[in-house]
């Protein structure tokens, strides 16, 4: 009788939501006119309107839904992690990014053939995730961490493209925040044979999949092919995804809900578990595809990617903390990316770094459109050359240097700082949500005020991190602020900032404009402002950093043997968190979100000198800054006239450099 409700009220409740998506849009029609549609329909606009453009969307909404479920229900089997999906795994991310680059280099081949690229692009992502996280052996957090980390290098290749290519892909925004909006039938008669395929024969396995939640030797003793069902599982996900991605877009949360929803009806075996997470899937992608068109505002209808996100993430951070309470599943929360290897004094290298940092800057304020020859520079600086030359570097070159190599450290103190609280080398202000809670801050200032001076830029990214750490805090507060929950929390809030921000650029004028080059980390422009305004956060934060560091050094053992120490963990731990997260929104605030140099810095710097917190503070400083100065003369200068960001500089050095280390650790586990 359960299994009977189950599937009778997805029935019914998928029923009334599609009646209400032909009643809701641009303009409301009424019940009986759709009522009349449907069974006599008409030629008059209200009916073609129904059945030429709202019944498209309807349908493909459910067949959308049923795919993205099913991927979910088969990636979670066969990876046996209940935080896999589509977009845990980097496929959404994946194909779209296989998409963009179709749209620029192959866009005939693209018009034919969309499938083709969008699961090119899914299926290394997920394999690359899957591989990187420990293949079999990983845990939900390694696996949850690695997929974010593989969707964040290739979305900042996307959006490399897209801030090369801007006139070709302007019209993939709103695709790219999932959209079902149609004009004709020929979404649905693309999508939908490939989908029902797909389910068929995942029923059809279900047997197989069922076996798979057994261990591996006891399945193997079944007579199971355990790696060909396992691979026959991934690719049937990653076909799905890729069918549904291709038209109309990534749009996540769907495989993730769905599956854990069905499986609080009791349903294990995998011949009822398909079909009732499709028809659950289909029922949550159109009930927010009716709440995107009910809540429209003036400045248009938010895509359904993003709605997903908002009804998405809620059931996660439940997700997260009911499994805590029941169970052990999340209880690793270490991830080593590579050992030790070279171990040198430490004021030696920081003599060595510290000559490169101001070395750097000099040489750095030199390049640029007016150059000016270093034997010059100090008389420039002191005024006693040309005017000209005193004007650049004062007001415009020395400033921006500063301004990076300040933002340079805050960033990699930040790293240090979260990392050591949540002990884990994968964790930074990007992965906590904080530099996705700054963006949407940011450009939500740009969309509802656009007449505000510019200095409320960085006041709305710093209030906006700030608030994407308090939701963490308040959720992990109980959990005495437990590492994994702080990452699958910040994993949480940070897609929901991601899907405000594709959100707001799609609804906003946007595109073109700084505003976007600024979510890429950008110093261009920047002032005196900017680095009194950044100064007063490293001023503040810092010394309070290095007083503590020494009860930070704890946080690297286990809690009982911290706590034996006399050390009270969940206020030391609380006190690296908000220095981290402050000294992030301070940099958010001055130069834009800029990702991965709080990933790398911190662990190059352990690779050289060990685990010491004051001494990665002082020594991640240095190279923080150089790094970040280094892009910024590149950025400048390599395309002059034309600026390339320089958080896209850094992440084009920083991603390959990180994803050497993830597969270095796999090897060596190996």
């Amino acid at each position: 009788m359960r299994t009977f409700r189950l599937f009778v009220g997805g029935i019914a409740a998928l029923f009334l939501l599609l009646i209400a998506s032909l009643c809701f849009g641009e303009a409301q029609i009424s019940f009986k006119v759709v009522f009349e549609a449907l069974f006599h329909r008409e030629d008059i606009l209200s009916h073609n309107v129904i059945w030429d453009m709202r019944m498209p969307r309807a349908i493909l909404g459910v067949i959308s839904g049923a795919g993205l479920a099913a991927a979910g229900v088969l990636l979670q089997t066969v990876t046996k992690n209940p935080l896999a999906s589509t977009d845990t795994l980097g496929i959404n991310a994946g194909a779209y990014f296989m998409v963009v680059v179709g749209t620029i280099y192959f866009p005939t081949l693209l018009h034919q053939s969309p499938f083709l690229f969008a699961a090119a692009g899914g299926g290394v992502a997920a394999m690359c995730a899957y591989v990187l996280g420990g293949g079999r052996s990983t845990s939900p957090i390694r696996l949850a961490l690695s997929g974010m980390i593989i969707a964040m290098v290739i979305g900042s290749f996307t959006s490399a493209l897209h801030i090369f290519h801007a006139t070709e892909t302007q019209s993939l925004f709103l695709w790219g925040s999932g959209s079902l909006a149609q004009l004709d039938w020929k979404g649905v008669t693309y999508a939908w044979p490939g989908v029902s395929i797909v389910i068929i024969v995942a029923f059809f396995m279900g047997k197989q999949f069922d076996v798979l939640i057994l261990d591996e030797s006891t399945a193997q003793s079944l007579g199971q092919k355990v790696n060909l069902t396992r691979f026959a599982g991934l690719a049937l996900a990653v076909l799905v995804a890729s069918v549904v991605v291709s038209v109309v877009g990534p749009i996540g949360f769907v495989g993730l809900v769905a599956p854990h929803l069905v499986r609080l009806s009791g349903l294990r075996k995998h011949n009822w578990l398909i079909p009732a997470t499709a028809l659950w899937g289909a029922v949550l992608l159109t009930a927010a595809d009716v709440l995107t068109r009910m809540v429209r505002s003036s400045i248009g209808e938010m895509p359904v990617g993003a709605m997903m996100a908002i009804i998405g993430a809620p059931w996660l951070i439940w997700l997260i903390l009911r499994k805590l309470n029941n169970s052990g599943t999340y209880s690793a929360s270490s991830m080593s990316i590579g050992r030790n290897r070279v171990r040198i004094r430490f004021p030696i290298i920081a003599f060595i770094m510290l000559f490169f940092v101001v070395s750097f800057i000099l040489i750095t304020m030199t390049m640029g459109g007016t150059r000016i020859p270093l034997s010059q520079l100090f008389a420039s600086l002191i005024g006693a050359d040309e005017a000209t030359s005193y004007s650049i570097l004062l007001n415009l070159r020395l400033p921006r240097t500063l301004v990076a190599a300040c933002a340079g450290i805050a960033l990699s103190v930040s790293g240090v700082l979260i990392q050591a609280s949540v002990r884990n080398p994968l964790a930074d202000s990007s992965i906590l949500g904080v530099t996705s809670g700054a963006g949407f801050g940011a450009l939500l200032v740009l969309i509802a005020w656009p007449q505000l001076s510019i200095i409320f830029l960085p006041i709305a990214a710093m209030g906006g991190a700030i608030l994407a750490a308090a939701v963490i805090f308040l959720f992990a507060w109980r959990k005495s602020l437990n590492p994994p929950v702080l990452i699958l929390l910040g994993i949480a809030v940070s897609a929901v900032g991601s899907a405000g921000i594709q959100a707001l650029i799609v609804l906003g004028p946007l595109w073109g404009s700084e505003s976007y080059i600024w979510l890429t980390g950008s110093t261009y422009g920047r002032t005196w402002d900017q680095f009194l305004i950044i100064c007063i956060f490293l001023v503040v934060l810092l010394p309070l950093a290095w007083w503590l560091g020494r009860r930070f050094d704890l946080l690297a053992f286990s809690d009982d043997s911290a706590i034996g120490f006399g050390l009270s963990v969940r206020k030391t731990r609380f006190a690296a968190m908000t220095v981290g997260v402050l000294l992030s929104a301070g940099a958010v605030a001055s130069v834009g979100t800029v990702g991965f140099l709080g990933l790398i810095v911190p662990h190059m710097i352990r690779s050289l000198i060990g685990h010491n917190t004051r001494q990665s503070i002082v020594l991640s400083s240095l190279l923080g800054a150089l790094l970040l100065v280094l892009a910024d003369a590149i950025g400048r200068t390599i395309l002059a006239p034309v600026e390339i960001p320089s958080g896209l500089l850094i992440t084009l050095i920083g991603a390959p450099y990180f994803l050497f280390l993830m597969f270095r650790s796999h090897t060596r586990k190996l």
